[in-house]
């Protein structure tokens, strides 16, 4: 009772920040804070890709299974872009005209995300609405770049379109800095002659110019953007000869082929989809004879 009474262990008044072994309040502070921010910006850039996607899955035709019809048969691959922050303004068209031609169109708008999407939109739209004319690709291309240079401000795009005429088989086409059809005939391969053509949105000073070419049965045209033939690791020539390379290596175009099967094995020859631009691949195999004009 009386004895002498334990010491007391001496007060530890050190800030706890500075204890050893403990990490400073101010830092687990600073870590939580940069988790949520982290995890906020994640969540916001899932949540625009879910919107841009929705957005452009609306706005373009659902590329599913093949057209066919009496005289050839149309698939299309549209891959998206593998990083959110790459997806761009790839768009196709494939829509009949009054007068019994097949429209088909290919575009790409420069940039990326909403803003792309929402001027893809309005150039698909007004090309497929100036195509009903029956006014030759080259006019169209014209009509197409004075919208580009009077309404969309710093803007630009390229584009490739035409006309098939099942009547006579013949393809007649034009371009806007777009990379050139490749047609696929009898196991070979090969990149048509590009008529001359500016980007969109470029100068009002320069035509368009027309080119055509008269297919066969059997024939595949493919229509395509750079996402298709474009990496880091190579230029767009380079992609173009491994496309070519590989239509002919997968027998793309060879009679009795499953188109919808050769699309896909092509892609995956040439290294699959791209992780940085869309990749939008139109096919159009020639299947049938058709009416010929005298």
């Amino acid at each position: 009772m009386g004895g002498t009474r334990p010491a007391l262990p001496p007060a530890d008044d050190r800030d706890p920040d500075t204890a050893p072994g403990a990490a400073p309040v101010g830092t687990l502070m600073v870590q939580d804070i940069g988790g949520r921010r982290w995890a906020e910006r994640r969540e916001r850039a899932a949540e625009e890709r879910r919107v841009t996607l929705a957005l452009r899955e609306a706005i373009l035709p659902e590329p599913g299974a093949s057209i066919d019809l009496p005289y050839a048969r149309i698939a299309v691959r549209y891959v998206p872009a593998g990083l959110a922050s790459s997806l761009g303004g790839d768009w196709y068209d494939a829509a009949p005209l009054p007068d019994g031609r097949m429209f088909l169109a290919v575009g790409d708008v420069s940039g990326h995300g909403l803003p792309a999407i929402a001027e893809m939109a309005q150039l698909r739209h007004a090309l497929l609405g100036l195509s009903m004319t029956g006014a030759c690709p080259g006019m169209l291309l014209t009509w197409l770049n004075t919208l580009v240079l009077t309404r969309l401000d710093d803007t630009t795009a390229t584009a490739v379109c035409g006309h098939f005429d099942p009547a006579t088989r013949l393809f007649t086409w034009a371009q806007a800095g777009h990379p050139a059809p490749i047609l696929v005939r009898r196991g070979g391969a090969r990149q048509l002659g590009a008529p001359r053509g500016v980007v969109l949105g470029a100068t009002s000073s320069l035509p368009y110019g027309v080119a055509d070419v008269r297919l066969e049965p059997g024939d595949l045209l493919l229509m395509f953007t750079d996402g298709l033939v474009e990496r880091r690791s190579r230029d767009i020539g380079a992609g173009v000869s491994l496309i070519v390379e590989a239509a002919v290596a997968t027998g793309l175009g060879s009679a009795g082929a499953d188109l919808d099967g050769g699309l896909d094995r092509l892609l995956e020859a040439i290294g699959g989809p791209n992780p940085e631009d869309d990749t939008c691949l139109l096919a159009v195999a020639v299947t049938g004879e058709g009416p010929r004009h005298p």
